[in-house]
C-alpha cells in the first residue's frame, strides 16, 4: 500500500521523465495535456512522481509546485519493478536508465500494487507522462 496520502478526489499520480535541463514550460504543458487527456483536474493530484536522478529536476519540481502536489522519486530498481504492467517498455530507457520506464513506471509505484495505469505514456519533445489511479475499496 502506499504511503501518499489520497483521499476519493486526490487519488491520481502524473508520472514525470524529461531530459535534464529541460524547460519547466514544456513538462508543465505535457502534464496539463496528458491530465485533458485523462479526464481529470489538477486538484485530483495526490502526487507527482519520477526516477529518483530527476530529484533536483527543475521543471519536474515546478510542475509539482503548480499543483500543489508532492514530489516523490524512485530509484531504477524499484521502478523496474512494474515493467510487466507497463503499456509501454523501452529498451532504449532501460539502456539509458536501467528500467523499462520512467513515466509508467513512477507513477505505478507512487502507489503500489493498488494503482491502474489510466494514461499510458505520452511524449512532448524532451518529456514522458503518464497517470496513474488508486482504486478506492469500501472497508
Amino acid at each position: 500500500m502506499s504511503e501518499i496520502p489520497f483521499d476519493t478526489v486526490r487519488r491520481h499520480v502524473l508520472g514525470l521523465g524529461c531530459e535534464r535541463g529541460t524547460p519547466p514550460a514544456e513538462v508543465l504543458a505535457l502534464a496539463v495535456e496528458a491530465l485533458k487527456a485523462a479526464g481529470i483536474g489538477g486538484e485530483e493530484l495526490a502526487a507527482i512522481a519520477s526516477i529518483d536522478s530527476r530529484r533536483n529536476e527543475a521543471a519536474i519540481l515546478a510542475v509539482a509546485g503548480h499543483f500543489a502536489a508532492p514530489a516523490v522519486f524512485f530509484d531504477a530498481p524499484r521502478l523496474e519493478q512494474e515493467t510487466s504492467r507497463l503499456k509501454n517498455p523501452s529498451a532504449i530507457v532501460f539502456a539509458r536508465v536501467g528500467c523499462h520506464g520512467v513515466a509508467e513506471s513512477a507513477a505505478l509505484a507512487a502507489f503500489g500494487a493498488d494503482a491502474e495505469l489510466i494514461l499510458g505514456k505520452i511524449k512532448s519533445p524532451h518529456a514522458t507522462a503518464a497517470i496513474a489511479r488508486i482504486g478506492l475499496r469500501k472497508a
